[in-house]
């Protein structure tokens, strides 16, 4: 499967770089087709309630389980990531990050958070979806860790200028159900997830030869960005919601 994965993907690279580079409309639209493509190579079924809303830019705060996050949340929607400054060094990851947008924020730099905020604020304005991983790490798949406020403060700074109804932040509560049909359950899930010190080559060597995976998606309605006085705020929200409905998709139908 990882092969199949590697054939697929590295020609494709080089299309991606002119996109980005020539500010093609396929920059956005591409990866997306592309993680669809390798969703049906690896074998995930994605069960998606809800919608990103395409009229506008979009802040999507998600809880974090794998680095098969990834693939998933931008086979649901064209998006970018908000990803710590270590992901653009780490081999053959980083290409595909900057290949798909990704805004860097060097976490232990505190002056660099205005920049950034521009950054990803100039993206929000111009209609991008930006995903932010909000508990600054991830999971073992079975619950959501408290999620970090200083990693709201670059989407929303305090004193911001407003930005009206075209940006707005959405939950994403994303959970891994199944493996060929069949519950994964408690005990099942950290197999999937990615977390701690785990090597990513050697776990995803395992994850991919477990089979057929169900990942369960539950996207929360769009709030304008504006509504939110400061990022504890926002924050708080978007903790509350997620939790709720990573348990209730963990939980199933009663």
């Amino acid at each position: 499967m990882l092969s199949a994965f590697f054939a697929f993907t590295i020609p494709l690279m080089p299309l991606q770089l002119l996109f980005v580079r020539t500010g093609s409309r396929f920059a956005r639209s591409f990866p997306h087709w592309y993680h669809r493509q390798v969703c049906r190579i690896v074998g995930i079924r994605l069960l998606v309630e809800g919608e990103v809303a395409e009229s506008q830019g979009v802040l999507i705060i998600s809880n974090h389980v794998s680095w098969l996050d990834i693939t998933v949340l931008s086979a649901v929607a064209p998006v970018s990531f908000v990803a710590k400054k270590e992901v653009s060094t780490w081999p053959f990851v980083k290409w595909l990050a900057k290949l798909q947008r990704s805004v860097f924020v060097d976490r232990e730099r505190r002056n660099q958070v205005g920049d950034k905020a521009n950054e990803i604020l100039s993206r929000l304005e111009g209609g991008d979806h930006v995903v932010l991983f909000a508990e600054g790490t991830s999971s073992d798949g079975n619950g959501v860790e408290p999620f970090r406020t200083a990693l709201f403060a670059a989407a929303k700074p305090s004193g911001g200028q407003p930005m009206g109804s075209s940006v707005s932040a959405q939950t994403l509560a994303l959970t891994y159900t199944k493996v060929y049909g069949l519950p994964l359950g408690r005990r099942g899930r950290p197999q999937v997830a990615w977390y701690g010190d785990m090597d990513m080559a050697s776990h995803a060597w395992k994850l991919l030869g477990l089979g057929p995976l169900d990942a369960k998606i539950r996207i929360g309605p769009p709030v304008p960005l504006d509504d939110f006085p400061d990022r504890k705020a926002l924050a708080r929200y978007a903790e509350e919601k997620v939790r709720q409905d990573v348990v209730e998709l963990l939980r199933g139908p009663r």
